[in-house]
């Protein structure tokens, strides 16, 4: 019975769709650049646009994730990672469109890295023949055949130099993508390889992470956090000094790659360019517009989706946090009720107080996330309680046992409560998390 009552309720769950704007992040994820044009990778497919911007072309459309895209050195073609047959693999397709041709077919994965210098081959990185996965730099001649690999023993991502003599790269795997200034043993460093002997200059640094090489000339362009945020700097391997050129107090840039003159990367889920002659950067105005199956409203299955479960004080429903949505199930005969109803807003962490009353839970609705008490049937007003600044992301809501006080912890290992009976009360900190450890948290327990 109570399987059947959660499969009725996942059905009234309706996903949000998304606007295709150019005044906020569209998530336009590694970007490459050609004379024309720069590609990029939205909702798992492979788009073009105008490098100054504007309405964006469709290339690809599998079934699978297509990545990782790369001009050739005349902007004719794009080399990417597509998974049209179920497997990673390197594929080329034509920049004005057409059908993609797969040039790997080796079980493993196989992650398209650019372009040798004069166009006849694509570079990928594999693990195909590393008994402990180690990753390996390959070239795929573009005519077919068989890979020839790099005389490097480990190599994750990498750039020629111009007269391809040289291999800018990086020799490990980035260890995390969320990790913000992490300074393990696994930052990542930039080293220069003469592919004549395999012997390797490394670039002056201090344990920082060093990624995304671009040799442009003389000087090889790279991703770096050693100041901060991540930004661009440059190696100039005549003089062997370092330079940052972007100055970046914002979001960590993700993402970069060279072509004709002009650096793209991605920030915040924008393109922007950076000119190698003047030193300016801008942003790359960007509409996406298309079929998008993802963000096309429709009735969604969440059976397995189902988090935060807890019981009403009877214990008559049961409450859930369901794709940001906050439902209530009858535990024996009733309707199932989704209290929120509110596509594109997150709902998450919810509560019921003693009295049965109210459901506290967090919403993103204001932009920030905030308080939200609602009344357990679904109808009458809904109490919004901002949490103050600066904002933060929060955690597991408590109610004492009066249902007068809400207490909840947040990111900063802070611990808090709210006295939700005064209108206008303002959250008071009782205390802070001082242990090294940042996994460790505070439970609270009235």
């Amino acid at each position: 019975m109570h399987r059947l009552l959660i499969a009725l309720v996942v059905l009234l769950c309706l996903c949000a769709p998304a606007g295709a704007q150019t005044d906020s992040p569209l998530l336009l994820r590694s970007p490459s650049i050609s004379r024309d044009l720069i590609a990029f990778v939205f909702a798992g497919d492979l788009w073009v646009v105008g490098r100054e911007g504007g309405d964006a072309r469709r290339l690809t459309t599998g079934v699978g994730t297509e990545a990782s895209p790369y001009f050739s050195p005349d902007g004719r073609l794009l080399a990417f990672t597509g998974e049209y047959d179920g497997n990673a693999d390197v594929y080329v397709v034509e920049a004005g469109g057409g059908v993609p041709r797969r040039l790997t077919y080796h079980p493993g994965a196989d992650i398209a890295q650019g372009w040798t210098p004069d166009g006849s081959a694509v570079l990928f990185r594999t693990s195909r023949d590393s008994p402990n996965f180690t990753p390996r730099l390959f070239t795929m001649p573009l005519a077919g055949g068989h890979p020839s690999d790099i005389p490097l023993p480990q190599a994750a991502e990498a750039s020629y130099s111009p007269d391809g003599r040289r291999l800018a790269y990086v020799p490990l795997l980035r260890a995390f993508g969320q990790w913000k200034k992490y300074r393990g043993g696994r930052t990542t460093p930039v080293w220069l390889a003469d592919l004549s002997d395999s012997s390797v200059e490394k670039l002056p640094r201090e344990n920082s992470n060093d990624f995304n090489p671009m040799w442009v000339g003389d000087r090889v362009y790279f991703l770096s956090d050693r100041a901060g945020a991540v930004t661009i700097y440059s190696y100039d391997t005549r003089s062997r000094r370092v330079e940052q050129v972007v100055r970046n107090t914002g979001m960590d840039i993700k993402a970069a790659s060279a072509g004709d003159g002009v650096i793209v990367y991605e920030q915040f889920g924008s393109l922007h360019t950076l000119d190698l002659g003047s030193g300016k950067t801008k942003q790359v105005p960007v509409r996406v517009a298309g079929d998008l199956p993802s963000v096309r409203p429709r009735f969604a299955r969440v059976g397995t989706a189902l988090r935060n479960a807890s019981l009403s004080p009877t214990g008559a429903r049961a409450l859930f946090e369901a794709r940001g949505e906050i439902i209530t199930v009858p535990a024996e005969k009733g309707d199932a009720r989704n209290l929120t109803n509110t596509p594109g807003v997150a709902e998450r962490d919810p509560a019921w107080s003693p009295d049965g009353r109210w459901v506290a839970y967090f919403s993103d609705e204001s932009g920030e996330y905030a308080l939200h008490l609602r009344p357990q049937t679904g109808m009458g007003e809904v109490k919004k309680i901002a949490l103050g600044n600066p904002p933060s992301y929060f955690y597991s809501p408590v109610w004492s046992p009066d249902s007068k006080k809400v207490t909840y912890t947040d990111k900063r290992l802070n611990l808090w409560y709210v006295d939700v009976s005064k209108a206008g009360a303002a959250p008071v900190r009782i205390d802070t998390n001082t242990y090294d450890n940042p996994f460790r948290v505070v439970d609270p327990a009235w």
